[in-house]
């Protein structure tokens, strides 16, 4: 008898363990993060997919590689599987040489436009140094990722060799419900392209085009994307960036906009239905 009672008991303790026990579906959900990294008046953004990738579009100004090596390090980056040059400006491409040397990286993208500064020289013989091959940044490729999606977008076309804002490469990201959009520099004509070309474009959040210039942001444009964020990577200047013009044309939408020279570092969190903002000084 006292055997049967054992055995009873032994079967309802395995029961209650197999009971409590958290399903798969139960599981916490990956979450992607997006850290617009505050390098002035320049642009750095940071993504960790929830598929594990190391995403870097552009690092900053000549000199800044290492402000973005030590943020990369406080994020705990051991490599990069995606680096994307946005255009050649030195405020966008400027640091990318020194994360190279820095890190391993796995592919590097770039829109197939040259320029003859220093800052893009160098970045080309770091690429080269790493025996890598510059992939070229255009609309319709695609990012190798587990979970989610990012494709470009932009430039959907040739712009020539002096127009080098509208070149940018400009990269859609879907994780689930949730969507956000890379713009580099990308100004009217690039913007007007897109919207013709019926590229993906809605996005709950957009790095706002060239620090909030005038000449970006039009309203054609962000009828179509319809942001609830924006962020503005942008520092002290002499441009008058971020335009009046330009933020009064994200009120219609009642977007919260968010300036890394305000915030400093700005992180979204996305778990694909719900993004939650964070800023680090």
């Amino acid at each position: 008898m006292l055997k049967k009672t054992l055995s009873i008991l032994m079967s309802v303790f395995l029961l209650a363990g197999l009971v409590s026990m958290p399903s798969a579906s139960m599981a916490a959900t990956p979450t992607m993060k997006v850290h617009f990294i505050n390098v002035g008046q320049g642009d750095a953004t940071y993504i960790k997919m929830p598929g594990g990738e190391d995403v870097l579009i552009d690092g900053g100004r000549q000199g800044q590689g290492d402000e973005v090596i030590a943020y990369l390090k406080k994020q705990k980056v051991d490599d990069i599987e995606i680096m994307i040059a946005t255009h050649p400006d030195a405020d966008h491409l400027g640091g990318l040489d020194e994360v190279l040397k820095a890190y391993k990286v796995e592919s590097v993208y770039a829109p197939k436009v040259a320029h003859t500064t220093d800052a893009y020289k160098n970045f080309l013989t770091a690429v080269k140094a790493e025996k890598l091959t510059i992939k070229t940044a255009k609309a319709g490729v695609k990012l190798p990722l587990k979970t989610g999606t990012a494709k470009f977008i932009g430039p959907t076309r040739d712009y020539g060799k002096t127009d080098l804002n509208n070149w940018s490469a400009v990269l859609h990201v879907t994780y689930n419900k949730n969507k956000f959009l890379f713009t580099g520099d990308a100004e009217k004509t690039a913007e007007s392209d897109m919207v013709k070309a019926k590229q993906m474009l809605l996005a709950d959040v957009i790095k706002v085009g060239h620090h909030g210039a005038k000449t970006s942001s039009n309203a054609g444009f962000l009828k179509v994307v319809k942001p609830k964020y924006a962020v503005i990577s942008v520092g002290k200047n002499s441009y008058g960036h971020p335009s009046t013009e330009v933020l009064n044309r994200y009120k219609p939408y009642k977007t919260t906009i968010y300036r890394t020279d305000q915030k400093g570092n700005i992180i979204f969190t996305s778990t694909g239905t719900k993004i939650t903002v964070a800023t680090v000084k």
